[in-house]
């Protein structure tokens, strides 16, 4: 199924200015799988393609060698044959070199897709890329060679970083981000334009912005039903996703998921030494590596407590359908009927659509600081927990800014405007409170809430909180 293109405007400005320069460039697309690089560039560069061809998951060189073989016949217009298959990867790309000197002049893109997939073992796949790149694309002038890649972290090890002959050679590097929320709701109305907000942000929230995932979605649905029948199901595509994206991304995948779960039991975060003792990992290299990974797949964020040293960074668990897949999916059985709308009944789905709403907030920090009207002044995001065990006051966002003020969060989940009650506007204060004496602070603070509906009006909203929003400031670009 193909996902309606919208969106990416960013990315597409630069693959155009990258086609349009008068020399031969290096383009690498990495991200989260699924997040839509392939139909990105295909999208974009449709037209211009002289090549191109997709690795296909554990092979061995030989077979590669052969779907290169294969993808280049196709190309040239020959009948395929298994004669004349390259020896190995080096002939390969003298082969794709003789292909393109034959065509007439003008750029020409050439196209790998899954790069990491190619780089097999003992293949020498790596350095005949260099080698054709090096040797012959970069000295040309028409030559736009783009390559694409879901393990983010080889890509990144392994080609942006590279500190061999490829060291600095790719010249334009795309980060893939999943859709925002105003992306997403541009994606979900071409399949029907009256499904709402509220409708959109709970879909997001178990899908995340995910064009693949929200490709699935039935627009004449509710969200309760599309989640029941894409993550529930029998037959549900989402049903049994997480261990496929997880095998495809990582040849040795048992301790990303023991990271994963254990993340997935702690909303706020955990330290190296709690992911260490809840999975039985090394708190060493080892466990550095599997972090690294998996915050450069897109599993993670990192991020560092208000006015704590870098030894106190936290890991967060940010991908919205994996958190969802350990929360509700994975321990349901197809025999049962209505999993998802029994969850909805219950304290886990209360505590899940609060963390994951806070997460969407975190995810949406520009549209924020638009709302607040500081997109020029310098602020840094973090989250803050009380350092004296009795009290436990936590602020799940900090927005520290240089012009001598500091929002303090609430995200707030609820189907109607969020009332402060008496106790908990008691908290609010003494929490507020508690945050100005432990940091020692002398900016002014600013009590901001989002929650899905706005606050509903009363004396407490109006005696403790200066920034009121709802979940539509979300959606702006």
């Amino acid at each position: 199924m193909q996902p309606i293109f919208v969106g990416r405007h960013r990315e597409i400005q630069l693959i155009k200015e990258a086609w349009q320069k008068p020399e031969s460039r290096f383009i690498a697309v990495y991200g989260r799988r699924r997040v839509g690089k392939t139909y990105l560039i295909r999208h974009t560069l449709a037209q211009h393609i002289s090549f191109q061809m997709s690795a296909i998951a554990n092979i061995d060189t030989k077979q590669q060698l052969l779907n290169f073989h294969t993808a280049l016949l196709r190309r040239i217009g020959q009948e395929i044959t298994t004669d004349k298959v390259p020896e190995n990867w080096f002939m390969a790309f003298q082969a794709l070199i003789s292909y393109l000197e034959q065509l007439p002049e003008g750029k020409k893109v050439v196209f790998f897709d899954e790069l990491p997939w190619f780089d097999t073992k003992k293949s020498d796949f790596l350095q005949s890329l260099e080698h054709f790149w090096n040797s012959w694309a970069s000295a040309r002038q028409d030559i736009l060679l783009v390559v694409c890649g879901s393990a983010a972290s080889w890509m990144i090890h392994n080609l942006i970083r590279n500190k061999g002959g490829l060291h600095n050679r790719v010249t334009d590097r795309i980060r893939l981000e999943p859709f925002t929320l105003a992306e997403t709701e541009a994606f979900l109305h071409t399949k029907n334009p009256v499904l709402d907000r509220y409708l959109i942000l709970q879909l997001y929230m178990a899908l995340g912005g995910i064009p693949y995932y929200l490709d699935y979605v039935n627009g004449k649905e509710s969200a309760m039903q599309n989640i029941e029948r894409l993550c529930f199901s029998k037959d549900g595509v989402l049903r049994d996703e997480f261990t496929f994206i997880l095998a495809s991304l990582f040849s040795h995948s048992v301790q990303h998921e023991l990271i994963l779960e254990a993340m997935a039991t702690k909303n706020k975060g955990l330290s190296r030494e709690e992911i260490s003792r809840a999975t039985n990992i090394s708190n060493g290299g080892r466990l550095s590596s599997l972090l690294q990974e998996l915050e450069e797949s897109g599993f993670i964020q990192v991020y560092q407590p208000f006015g704590h040293k870098k030894k106190n960074t936290l890991y967060r668990l940010s991908d919205f359908y994996t958190s969802f897949y350990f929360k509700f999916i994975k321990n349901t059985s197809v025999m049962n009927e209505n999993n998802w709308l029994l969850a909805m009944e219950s304290g886990q789905y209360r505590a899940w659509s609060g963390f994951a709403f806070e997460q969407v907030c975190l995810n949406h920090l520009a549209q924020i600081k638009k709302a607040l009207g500081i997109q020029g002044i310098i602020s840094f995001a973090s989250g803050w927990q009380s350092k004296k065990a009795a009290n436990q006051a936590q602020i799940d966002l900090v927005l520290d800014r240089r012009d001598h003020m500091i929002n303090l969060f609430e995200m707030k989940f609820s189907v109607q405007p969020f009332a402060i009650t008496k106790s908990y506007a008691a908290q609010l204060a003494e929490k507020t409170a508690v945050f100005k004496e432990e940091t020692g602070t002398r900016k002014t603070l600013l009590l901001t809430f989002i929650t899905t509906f706005g606050l509903a009006p009363n004396a407490y909203a109006s005696a403790l909180v200066q920034h009121d929003f709802d979940c539509n400031i979300l959606y702006e670009y």
